[in-house]
């Protein structure tokens, strides 16, 4: 199992926010640099478009991290395809992945925050026919230097080069995906790798929609090295279990009760945090042995998982103690899930 962390840039306690937005982006690729010599797998960057985050150009970010790194891969997580370009997506990829040689991924999705769409002029109510068709001419460019596509929301190609070329032939796409059937459906119809987040509840009631996946990729030709499941999970470790609940909590409750003003989500407790943090919740927060104990656990529920990612920035952590937690995944949970 490869081990990665995902950031999302965010800024949600008064503490955080003392820091200016030069330094955060600053400490950002400081935190790729240490997790690339820590000895993790692969370090993701998020996509949103509001004043608590400074993902909204994850490529950037992640090239900046490509000069300082030698081995982790650089991913988005996610790209919001559905309000983007697909041939500026790819670009700025393939560019990505020539700087690092060949470490570019993509995690591809709808999004789950809405802001993008009028943004950038489209409409909610195309949400679902905006991934669809997007996706379509991503993997067209994928697989063809001169690209032959006509849609709905975008200006035909009609035999175009999109360049740069990546050096990894294909380059990784995964596709992000949340709790629809369809969603499922489709990685496993199309091939992609799956990389589901799972942010509360147990992850065990997935079950279901990852067989889906996998059933619908077998009937469609693919086999089991293309049909790789990934899972993105609020997560972090410290030096005892206590210490990591104290330490993550305050952030976490102040990031789920703004989205929840929106979602309509019910009031963060500790009460329910701990319960989530126990052997079948969704949190990932303990010491390393727990941790590695509650992965391994969600991971034989799951049929096997090829890559867990700890979303660690969602608590508003200081830098200090970010860095001392990749620290501790590379060295005391890396190692006892390589082979899980």
């Amino acid at each position: 199992m490869q081990v990665g962390i995902d950031s999302f840039a965010a800024a949600y306690l008064e503490s955080s926010r003392a820091v200016s937005t030069s330094d955060r982006l600053l400490q950002l690729v400081e935190q790729i640099e240490h997790a690339d010599q820590a000895g993790l797998d692969a370090f993701g960057i998020g996509e949103h478009h509001r004043q608590e985050y400074l993902d909204s150009a994850p490529a950037i970010i992640l090239a900046a991290a490509a000069s300082r790194t030698r081995r982790i891969r650089l991913t988005s997580a996610v790209t919001v395809l559905s309000a983007a370009d697909p041939v500026r997506v790819f670009q700025q990829f393939a560019t990505l992945d020539l700087l690092s040689q060949g470490r570019a991924e993509m995690v591809v999705g709808r999004g789950s925050s809405i802001e993008a769409f009028p943004l950038f002029g489209f409409r909610l109510e195309d949400y679902d026919a905006l991934f669809a068709e997007k996706l379509d001419l991503l993997l067209k460019i994928r697989d063809n230097e001169h690209v032959h596509w006509s849609g709905r929301f975008r200006a035909p190609l009609t035999g175009q080069g999109v360049y740069p070329r990546p050096l990894q032939n294909p380059l990784p796409i995964w596709l992000g995906v949340g709790g629809t059937p369809q969603s499922f459906a489709r990685a496993g119809a199309l091939g992609l790798p799956l990389m589901v987040a799972i942010i509360g509840g147990e992850p065990r009631r997935f079950r279901p929609l990852i067989d889906l996946y996998r059933e619908t990729g077998q009937r469609h030709g693919h086999g089991p090295d293309r049909l790789k499941v990934g899972v993105h999970a609020l997560g972090y470790v410290a030096a005892t279990t206590q210490k990591a609940a104290d330490e993550f909590f305050p952030g976490y409750a102040r990031a789920v009760t703004d989205a929840g003003k929106e979602r309509g989500w019910p009031a963060v407790t500790r009460e329910g945090f701990d319960a989530q943090r126990g052997p079948h919740g969704a949190l990932m927060i303990g010491s390393a042995d727990e941790v590695v104990e509650k992965i391994t656990r969600h991971s034989e529920a799951l049929g096997g998982i090829s890559r867990i990612t700890f979303q660690m920035n969602a608590a508003s952590l200081a830098q200090d103690k970010l860095m001392t937690a990749i620290e501790t995944i590379g060295a005391r949970v890396v190692p006892f899930l390589r082979d899980v």
